[in-house]
């Protein structure tokens, strides 16, 4: 299964001033490539306090929550499921059900455990024209040394870029 891990961050990298801040200040450009890819995907994986920043499901995807003491009682089949299954069972549960991407959405924690368990292929980062100075990183708990290998840039729009990358293993 291919897992992409997909964020908006900053010009000085960051993807935002602390944990459950909105993604209010991404461009309107890097919204439509999220839901764009994430629905071509079919399934998005995000922590407990993305979800919680988020409010809802994201409709047309499964919406995966991961929860170290998931409430199992607010699932909703094929739009909502919260776990805490470690992030190679999740992938493999998925791809059992015919997924064949997952795209992680967030937050650093859930970005750290994905990149400890080597289970990243490819990293898509919108850079949109920010500084925040401090905040959170893209990964979290991670000893990060990745090797990376330049896909695609695309021009999102008039001062948003977005850069993909393959994880070299």
């Amino acid at each position: 299964m291919k897992t992409i891990l997909m964020m908006a961050i900053t010009a000085d990298g960051k993807i935002a001033k602390h944990a459950t801040q909105l993604a209010d200040w991404t461009s309107k450009a890097d919204k439509k490539i999220f839901v764009e890819e994430t629905k071509s995907a079919g399934v998005i994986i995000m922590g407990k306090t993305t979800y919680e920043t988020i409010g809802r499901p994201l409709p047309g995807r499964l919406n995966v929550v991961l929860d170290q003491t998931p409430d199992t009682s607010k699932n909703i089949p094929g739009s909502l499921e919260y776990t805490n299954l470690p992030p190679k069972s999740i992938l493999a549960d998925l791809a059992k059900r015919g997924f064949k991407t997952a795209i992680l959405g967030g937050g650093a924690t859930i970005n750290g455990l994905f990149l400890k368990a080597n289970l990243i292929g490819e990293i898509w980062l919108t850079i949109e024209p920010k500084i925040f100075g401090e905040g959170l990183s893209l990964f979290k708990d991670a000893d990060v040394n990745l090797e990376l290998e330049l896909i695609e840039v695309r021009n999102l729009d008039k001062n948003v870029i977005q850069v993909r990358y393959k994880v070299v293993k």
